[in-house]
């Protein structure tokens, strides 16, 4: 005997079709990373992609995980994004990748950076993502 359909149940963290669908459009950046200091960004939802953009003369950071947790800066587990080539322009990077944080850090000696983030957004809660931590991330 079949079972009886139990609902509507909504996108999830494993759910395919969230990642294969064009994510809702999230936009955020400062003019003001000063140096030492770290941007928090929580993303609504879990992401679909992320580009990060550095608008600065100085190379930002990026990671899943605080500068300040584990070994993140030690080890390594940031990717750092260089200056733009030229006034006005940008260096840019993107990454199909689901979270649901960023930070962006300076590390560069200079203060009032400028980034921007683009991130695509699924329908799954940032409640159902797991934690970015353990090697490559925190180890």
């Amino acid at each position: 005997m079949a079972e009886k359909n139990r609902g509507y149940h909504g996108p999830g963290i494993g759910n395919v079709g969230s990642y294969q669908v064009s994510g809702i459009p999230y936009i955020t950046g400062s003019s003001n990373l000063d140096d030492g200091t770290e941007h928090t960004i929580n993303f609504p939802s879990v992401t679909r992609s992320i580009t990060v953009a550095n608008y600065s003369a100085s190379p930002i950071r990026f990671s899943f995980a605080s500068k300040d947790t584990g070994q993140v800066t030690q080890g390594l587990h940031f990717w750092q994004l260089d200056h733009a080539i030229a006034s006005g322009s940008s260096n840019i990077m993107t990454m199909d990748v689901k979270c649901k944080t960023l930070y962006v850090s300076n590390n560069s000696g200079d203060d009032n950076l400028e980034y921007r983030v683009f991130a695509e957004l699924t329908g799954i809660s940032a409640n159902e993502m797991f934690p970015l931590t353990g090697p490559g991330l925190t180890d």
